[in-house]
């Protein structure tokens, strides 16, 4: 690569397409690769999309002319058994080995310049995460828009508990076929997905949907950490193979959104130069849309101003023109992270994360027995407690809380399910809510970084839940959910051992709350919410200890929270100095 004075590629070219190419992989299968190419002399560097959600739709191609108009080349695929590609489909199963047969194919074409780029969100960034440790010799920058780093943790279970609304949508309707085939609002009432959430058993659920899906069935039948999911080649287990620069892209309400945190930290950490060193991050107040590109200021609830927008094209091109191109544009200077400041409703950057500064701060649950709902007696503050009494709840799985907003996705057609920033005062009401509330803040608390919450807690059950939620309250009293998280009790000590409960024993669990960005204002309160169940985020945890996915039977659990000298129930809070 030659430097250059220019700053950034502007769409000045033509571009012409090679429809459904066929690219042979290592064992014979071709899959379908539309290629745009502007009209320039000599090779270019490549841009490769890699999608199961039909390399021609809309999308993708105001993608590809986009890059290819500002002189590069881009490759779009339909990944293994979907739409025009041949062979079987199954989520992850192939794509770190197509991913790296597609780079060194388009490596080898005569168009190329032997310097690719990869791009994409969702699956579309999972597949660049996958193939990155294979080390392709052409594969030079990545660009994952809200990736996953490991498929169970951060996918289909969170905290040993299974992703019942996301799952459901995508892996037992929407992707059971070669096309994407949606289960629609007209449904019947039986086959509405608002309905079908409340099947049980699990393992049945895709035939109540009137699916047979293998890859349900598989998710059902592998709840620990084991083979099935190391199969799949999470990039967290092999960080110290990858050697390409990245620009995560992600969201404080995207369910991916602690993955791309894992990769930023295990690459720069772990990987390969110029990899490691060369990641960068930017993290805004979205779902998983990433704001319509960083175009929109409202998610949720909660429009955080015209500050909030960002170019994310326009980063994407800076990067592509800076590895690929070899243009001095600066962005390699830059502080590699770069995150949205909710409350605050402004942009810091930082040379690393966690952000250097961070002071790991507990924050200790009180009450005089009664924290039940809004309207009990629950104190959150940083004063170790003594000597207090436990607060209980009822957890009735028929009845379980549901949720209001959070990190789901591809439910935005499931009325109980609501993404982003929401207004929790309707599941405060709840008795089975525990709720610790701060006095109003005498000062600014910005909080930026990891959420843990240390729970000290006994059941009657076998097996149960426990969830946490971090709130910032306004002066109005609008209780705005932050972070939240979930722990499956019998993952408590080992995802890949799971150990039943005994009965009232106290256990210490802890949750987490992955990340987050929030400045809580002067005057504002912060809150912890704990209870059983968030569904149909979450499933229902029966209760029962039986084995996962096969229960049509319910009990009820009575739950105990203890915050004393010594069951000091905490939550930890990320705490920086505040910028001006």
């Amino acid at each position: 690569m030659v430097a250059t004075s220019v700053q950034v590629s502007q769409p000045n070219h033509k571009v012409k397409m090679r429809f459904d190419v066929k690219v042979p992989m290592r064992d014979g299968v071709k899959l379908s690769t539309d290629i745009y190419f502007p009209d320039v002399a000599g090779p270019v560097p490549t841009i490769l999309i890699r999608t199961p959600y039909n390399n021609n739709n809309e999308g993708v191609v105001e993608d590809c002319m986009f890059f290819a108009s500002r002189g590069y080349a881009v490759a779009t695929q339909d990944v293994r058994g979907r739409w025009d590609s041949e062979g079987e489909w199954y989520p992850f199963m192939h794509e770190a080995q197509d991913g790296f047969d597609t780079q060194e194919w388009i490596g080898s074409q005569p168009w190329s310049d032997g310097s690719i780029g990869t791009v994409g969100g969702s699956y579309g960034a999972m597949v660049q995460w996958q193939a990155a440790p294979l080390r392709s010799r052409y594969l030079k920058a990545m660009v994952p828009r809200v990736g996953y780093s490991n498929f169970y943790h951060n996918w289909v279970y969170t905290g040993g508990a299974y992703q019942l609304a996301f799952n459901l949508r995508w892996g037992a309707i929407q992707m059971h076929t070669r096309t994407n085939q949606v289960q629609a609002l007209w449904m019947p009432e039986e086959n509405h997905l608002a309905t079908l959430h409340w099947h049980l058993p699990l393992n049945t659920m895709d035939e109540a949907a009137g699916r047979d899906s293998r890859v349900w069935k598989d998710w059902i039948e592998h709840p620990s950490y084991d083979d099935y999911w190391r199969s799949m080649r999470p990039p967290e287990e092999h960080y110290s193979e990858v050697e390409v620069p990245a620009y995560g892209i992600g969201g404080w309400y995207d369910v991916f959104l602690q993955s791309t945190l894992n990769n930023f930290t295990g690459v720069n950490e772990h990987g390969r130069e110029p990899g490691k060193g060369n990641q960068k991050i930017v993290i805004g107040p979205w779902i998983h849309s990433c704001g319509n590109m960083g175009s929109d200021t409202r998610t949720g609830d909660v429009d955080f101003g015209a500050a909030a927008r960002i170019d994310l094209r326009a980063e994407h091109v800076r990067w592509f023109d800076h590895w690929l191109k070899g243009y001095d544009n600066g962005i390699e200077a830059e502080p590699p992270v770069k995150v949205f400041v909710m409350g605050a409703n402004k942009w810091r950057t930082a040379s690393d994360w966690p952000i250097p500064g961070t002071r790991q701060t507990p924050y200790y649950l009180h009450s005089q027995g009664k924290a039940n709902s809004l309207f009990g007696n629950g104190l959150l503050d940083s004063v170790r407690p003594s000597t207090e009494s436990a607060d209980q709840f009822t957890y009735d799985p028929t009845h379980p809380v549901m949720t209001i907003g959070g990190s789901t996705c591809c439910s935005e057609d499931v009325t109980p399910v609501s993404m982003g920033p929401r207004d929790q005062q309707p599941v405060e009401w709840r008795p089975d809510v525990l709720v610790y509330t701060s006095p109003p803040l005498e000062e600014d608390i910005e909080v930026t970084g990891a959420v843990r919450m240390i729970l000290y807690a006994a059941s009657s059950a076998r097996d149960t839940d426990f969830t946490a939620k971090l709130v910032d309250v306004h002066p109005t009293g609008t209780a705005i959910n932050v972070a939240q998280g979930i722990i499956r009790a019998r993952y408590r000590s080992s995802w890949e051992t799971p150990t039943l409960l005994e009965p009232g024993k106290v256990e210490k669990y802890t949750i987490d709350l992955w990340s987050t960005s929030n400045r809580f204002l002067k005057g504002h309160r912060i809150r912890v919410e704990v209870s059983s169940s968030n569904f149909p985020q979450f499933d229902r945890n029966p209760n029962t200890g039986h084995a996962f996915g096969t229960d049509a039977e319910l009990q009820v659990a009575n739950q105990t929270v203890f915050h004393d000298s010594e069951r000091p129930s905490h939550i930890l809070l990320p705490i920086v100095p505040a910028e001006t």
